[in-house]
This record gives C-alpha cells, sequence and structure tokens, in this order.
C-alpha cells in the first residue's frame, strides 16, 4: 500500500473545525435579547484548500438574504459529516448535500430535507487514473492498488464508487486499498503524487480539465476513466433542523428554490454543477424519496440506516 494522506474519520464532530465567514452576528431584540427568526445561519462546505479558489459566501448571502430579508450568517465546515450534526445539533438551520449524506442524515430522524432536487440517469461518479496508468479497467485492479475516496459521506466520492467497485466484485481491505483524502481535490493531489493509483469523483470536475482550476489540476489527455457508476435518485438536498420555527421554515421553503435557480447558475459557480439543468425541485420530500440511497447501499454492503 502506498503512504496515505491523513484519513478522515467519517464522525460527526465540528469542535474547532468550524470557520466563520460571511457577515456579522446576530440580530438583537429591542431589548437587547437575541432575535433567532432574525437570522439565518448557513452551513456550506469550502471547495478547496486553495486560497484563491473562489468560493461564493459573499454571493449566497447576498441572494439569501434578498430572498428573505433576514441577516444571513455562512459557516463553512470541513465535510459533510460535520454539516449535517451543524444541522442535527441547531448549531445551524440549513445546509445542502448531495443525495447519500442527505439520506443519512434523514435516516437519524432528527435532520429534515426541506427541499429536493431529482437527479438524473447521468453516471453520479467516475473512477480516473493518470493516462500512463497499467490500470486500464477495473479488471485491473488488485490488492495492492490504492483508491482515494473523498469523504466517507461523500455521494460521488464514496458511496456511488463503492457500489459501482462492489457491483465489479471489489471488495476493500480484500480486493484494494482504500484511502480517505478528505476531498476531491485532495483525492486528485494524491493521484498526482502518486499517492493512489486511481482516485473516485463526481465527472463535473473533469469537465476542468485544461482550465488550470485548483479543483482539477489536470490538462485534458492526462487522466482517463475506468468505470463509471449508475445515476443517483436525488442529486441535492437542503437539509433543515426539524426544530426550527414555523415561521422561519415557511421563508426558507420560499427562498432556498429561487437562491439555487437558474438564474442563479452563473453567481453560484460549482455549486450549482451538481444541480440538474431544467428539473424543478420536491418541496418537503417525503423520506421514501431517500430510500433507493439505502438500497443501492445494501448493494455494496454498506448500512447508512444506522449512521448518525
Amino acid at each position: 500500500m502506498r503512504s496515505p494522506l491523513p484519513k478522515i474519520l467519517g464522525s460527526l464532530a465540528i469542535g474547532s473545525a468550524l470557520v466563520l465567514t460571511g457577515c456579522g452576528g446576530s440580530s438583537e431584540a429591542s431589548d437587547g435579547s437575541s432575535t433567532d427568526d432574525d437570522v439565518i445561519r448557513y452551513a456550506t462546505l469550502p471547495l478547496s484548500d486553495d486560497p484563491n479558489a473562489e468560493v461564493p459566501v459573499d454571493e449566497i448571502v447576498s441572494l439569501l438574504e434578498e430572498y428573505t430579508g433576514k441577516e444571513v450568517i455562512v459557516t463553512e465546515v470541513p465535510n459533510y459529516s460535520a454539516v449535517i450534526e451543524a444541522v442535527r445539533a441547531g448549531h445551524e438551520d440549513i445546509g445542502l448535500m448531495s443525495g447519500f449524506p442527505s439520506a443519512l442524515a434523514v435516516n437519524t430522524g432528527e435532520v429534515d430535507s426541506l427541499v429536493a432536487w431529482p437527479g438524473s440517469d447521468e453516471p453520479a461518479s467516475t473512477c480516473l487514473v493518470l493516462d500512463g496508468s497499467p490500470i486500464e479497467s477495473l479488471d485491473d485492479i488488485t490488492p495492492e492498488t490504492t483508491i482515494a475516496f473523498a469523504d466517507a459521506a461523500s455521494s460521488s466520492g464514496f458511496f456511488m464508487p463503492t457500489h459501482m467497485l462492489s457491483e465489479a466484485g471489489l471488495v476493500a481491505g480484500e480486493d484494494f486499498e482504500e484511502l480517505f483524502s478528505g476531498g476531491h481535490d485532495r483525492s486528485f493531489m494524491a493521484l498526482d503524487e502518486g499517492q493512489a493509483d486511481v482516485a473516485c469523483t463526481s465527472p463535473i470536475f473533469t469537465e476542468m480539465a485544461g482550465e488550470s482550476s485548483p479543483m482539477f489540476p489536470f490538462e485534458e489527455g492526462e487522466t482517463r476513466s475506468i468505470g463509471e457508476s449508475i445515476g443517483m435518485p436525488v442529486s441535492m438536498s437542503a437539509l433543515t433542523n426539524p426544530d426550527m420555527s414555523d415561521a422561519k421554515r415557511e421563508v426558507l421553503l420560499d427562498a432556498v428554490p429561487k437562491l439555487f435557480s437558474e438564474e442563479n447558475r452563473d453567481a453560484l459557480g460549482i455549486y450549482m454543477d451538481s444541480m440538474p439543468e431544467g428539473i424543478e425541485p420536491i418541496i418537503e420530500p417525503d423520506d421514501e424519496l431517500f430510500q433507493p440511497f439505502v438500497d443501492i447501499a445494501s448493494v455494496a454492503d454498506v448500512d447508512i440506516s444506522d449512521l448518525g
């Protein structure tokens, strides 16, 4: 096995890892007390460790304040699990997640899906090798092969490729070594530096080839795919704490579909890349919408029903 990058534990903890960004503190009532309904607390993931990467925090704050008429505070958290825990614990009101971590969160019974966007039949994940790699297909993977995954709660960076590998008869720890890099960009770093032989990720990143993007540091033709997963029934979901006030919930039910709309696709950049174009969101979806993820996970011998 090659020398791994530090693995994430996938624990539902935030601690000191939170980095606060965006606008100021809590609003106050006339008597000086905090007025929670006047503040929207939004948890989001950083796009990259690169300080020059464009993270549309200001755009999220500006647009969400416009649509809600309330102060918006954005908190960047380190991984999917931290978003789930932040919302579940009531530290944040809302967080945008891909399908599998949304299913994980909903399965706790302590987090609601406020709005969900249906997925598509397009592959949700692809597994890449460097062009000069001797690995030509999934059949060439051996117990010495190291595969980099982004996050233990990532749809395109773990669950979907794990399902694909399982369908090919490949099991982690037996047929290959797994490495949790901590992010899609770190998986590419591991691939580029020889710490991983394969990196599994979302196809949206491969479309950045040749753009000198810190999210995908390869030129066209420098990588190739050895396998693609099936599509996902849900592409994205906005998660909320079920204990938030009815007033705040109603405001967010109106604002969130407006925020993540075609009108704002350019302004929100990569946060909209996973949103299928021309598909209407589902408002307050039933938990059954996420059941296919549980079924897919069971095929890969990953039980998400008890996670969280």
